[in-house]
């Protein structure tokens, strides 16, 4: 197992620009053609006509931010954290499984873009949500050939929840882990220090105080 600060230096030396056996072109081509098929959503579209949509054939792209005071919130609200205890786990099918710090991620390199949240028939915001790339991230960790899915799982309790997605979309960052939403630091509520993003998929799957990955093979 390599040390924390192995890893932290192979991400930074991935944000430089390397290229991954994945093909991020490739994947680009996939995404831009699925969103083709969306329904382009005109600009001022209230939220209140989405609650009753599948965020997976709209295109947002015209959507406007949501306020904070318009976030909605569903499932569990609280879980207080020593956030110089807590840790992000990483494992699974990867070469150089490890732990990661709050600082850690706030140090990597970052994804930040607007994502709809619908959780059906009863809310709907827009994000801007600022997170771990999780292309440069996985690729730090060296995940196998043989992965196929990544699981992310919140703290463990009765309420704990874990929710896997195919690493093509993991790679495209369609699905990535959020420490930030328009500009502030995640509320607890909404699952603060780190929740899931993930575009064209209902609420349900987005999962919050995410302390574990795991990178699932065939």
């Amino acid at each position: 197992m390599h040390t924390r600060r192995k890893l932290m230096k192979i991400l930074l030396a991935a944000a430089a620009g390397v290229t991954l056996l994945f093909g991020k072109a490739g994947l680009g081509l996939q995404w831009a053609y699925a969103k083709a098929k969306k329904v382009i959503l005109p600009k001022g579209t209230e939220m209140s006509e989405l609650v009753a949509k599948n965020p997976a054939k709209l295109d947002t792209r015209n959507l406007e931010t949501s306020p904070m005071t318009e976030f909605d919130v569903m499932g569990q609200t609280n879980h207080p954290v020593n956030i110089g205890d807590w840790r992000l786990h990483v494992s699974g099918a990867v070469t150089q499984p490890g732990q990661f710090t709050y600082d850690d991620l706030l140090k990597m390199p970052a994804v930040e873009r607007n994502v709809l949240l619908i959780c059906p028939g009863f809310f709907a915001y827009n994000g801007l949500w600022k997170g771990i790339t999780m292309e440069t991230f996985l690729k730090a960790v060296g995940f196998k050939p043989e992965a196929t899915h990544v699981k992310f799982s919140g703290p463990k309790g009765i309420s704990r929840k874990s929710k896997r997605f195919a690493i093509d979309e993991v790679m495209a960052d369609k699905v990535f882990l959020a420490y930030q939403v328009n500009g502030e630091p995640l509320p607890e509520r909404h699952g603060y220090p780190l929740r899931l993003v993930a575009e064209d998929h209902y609420g349900g799957r987005w999962v919050k105080y995410v302390d574990k990955v795991i990178v699932v093979a065939k």
